[in-house]
């Protein structure tokens, strides 16, 4: 097994999680092109061993350079076909489209009918990239180019562009997804909020607002990752008689946070710790219990939700003080 050869290998932590995981994603991509379970697929190409040194030494390669985010850029489909242990086969071969929709990846045609992005390729990306897209905000410090042997019309040229975060401000894309409505009943408004939060939206709100002929109306907004907004918005859809959704893409600037569970006299209670995203400070800035657990201990104690609340704040103060 692959990933028992990884864990005999003796490497890094976070290069045998990634190796592991970009593996994961072929068997999974696989699985589905065969119509089998993924610990039954047997890699063909993809389990040769240059693949295996492909990508274990390309998660060695990031580690090394102690990159802490990937972002890609949106990736060429390419064209014509492919000899494959299967036989011949069109471009994109059917593994790198089903690991390109698992990552709602964003695609283009760049007029070059090869291939452009194999199975190891596409599965490196989606186990690995935070987002896809747009490259961020940040201050270039190194470039590093890799050339490979095949002419084309463009450059046959990978480029890995290294840098640190703007301002040292974690900034990261996501997208806005808006509709307004009209003829829905309210209480369907709660269900819509589980479900898009459920499927991993970072946020959903919702806003009155006049629309056409004076009607009151709604306007919902769900905010999302890139690989969400397919889900969200087939949620939207599905869950309101909305026939249109508008996406804009935007920025967020967030405080790196971390979950903490703290203890008051009425229980455990996790709480969010914010701290400063300035350059050499660890400041907290904000400390927010989690409201269902406040609240389970309120209903457990027959006392006020406020109260339990409120002593988690203080303990976890406290915590961090010390």
């Amino acid at each position: 097994m692959i990933s028992e050869l990884i864990d005999r290998a003796n490497l890094p932590p976070r290069v045998t999680q990634w190796s592991k995981e970009v593996f994961r994603q072929l068997a999974i991509a696989e699985g589905l092109v065969h119509g089998i379970a993924p610990e039954l697929v047997h890699f063909h190409e993809v389990g040769a061993v240059d693949a295996i040194v492909d990508i274990v030494g390309t998660c060695l390669g990031l580690d090394y350079l102690g990159i802490e985010e990937i972002y890609c850029s949106p990736l060429p489909t390419g064209g014509g076909t492919v000899k494959a242990a299967h036989g011949v086969m069109p471009v994109p071969v059917p593994a790198v489209l089903q690991l390109w929709q698992a990552r709602s990846v964003p695609v283009y045609h760049n007029g070059i009918d090869l291939e452009l992005v194999t199975p190891t390729g596409a599965a490196l990306v989606v186990a690995l990239a935070k987002q896809f897209g747009k490259a961020p905000a940040m201050q270039l410090q190194k470039i590093g180019l890799g050339a490979g042997t095949k002419q084309m019309v463009l450059p046959n040229i990978l480029r890995l562009w290294i840098g640190e975060t703007a301002d040292n401000q974690a900034l990261e894309e996501i997208w806005v997804l808006e509709t307004q409505i009209d003829d829905v009943n309210p209480q369907v408004i709660g269900y819509l909020f589980d479900r898009l939060l459920t499927a991993g939206a970072v946020d959903v709100f919702t806003q009155p607002v006049s629309m056409k002929k004076s009607r009151p109306g709604i306007l919902v907004t769900a905010i999302c990752h890139l690989a969400q907004i397919t889900t969200c918005e087939t949620i939207l859809f599905q869950e309101t008689p909305t026939l249109g959704i508008r996406r804009s893409q935007q920025q967020r600037s967030i405080l790196p946070r971390s979950i903490q569970t703290v203890e008051t006299t009425y229980g455990a209670v996790r709480v969010k710790v914010a701290t400063s995203n300035l350059p050499g400070n660890n400041e907290i800035w904000n400390v927010q219990p989690e409201f269902a657990d406040c609240a389970q201990l309120a209903e457990q104690h027959q006392v006020p939700w406020q109260r339990v609340h409120d002593a988690a704040k203080i303990a976890a103060n406290q915590a961090q003080s010390t």
